[in-house]
């Protein structure tokens, strides 16, 4: 396997990740009943953020943390809603890729959701 090098890796990563999410029963409502998210509208923004964190190459411009408040606001994000998404990404990047930038975008992600549940006030 190789490792995230480009945009098209992680749109690869992100469309099976998400696939994996909305077919999962403890988390998909959060995407397709709260959020409403139409993923193929939204997988640019999501795909600009990892670009943006793992690959350094700006053009994420959106405050991500405000966007999960509000979310939070309409439903709550729970501790298992953060162990269902870092599950899935992590296996995703298992079953797709290595090395230093995979290991790097895990690390990321159990950062980001950490950071988030602390500020949403969730329970670590």
């Amino acid at each position: 396997m190789k490792d995230i090098q480009t945009r098209n890796d992680l749109s690869i990563l992100l469309w099976a990740f998400y696939t994996k999410l909305l077919a999962d029963p403890a988390i998909n409502y959060i995407f397709t009943d709260v959020a409403k998210i139409h993923l193929e509208s939204h997988m640019p923004s999501l795909t600009d953020f990892w670009e943006q964190t793992l690959l350094e190459r700006n053009g994420y411009r959106k405050n991500v943390m405000e966007i999960h408040v509000h979310l939070n606001a309409m439903e709550a994000l729970t501790d298992t809603h953060f162990e269902v998404w870092l599950r899935h990404f992590n296996e995703t990047i298992d079953t797709l890729f290595e090395g230093e930038t995979a290991e790097k975008a895990k690390t990321r992600a159990l950062s980001i959701a950490t950071i988030m549940k602390i500020k949403l006030h969730t329970t670590l």
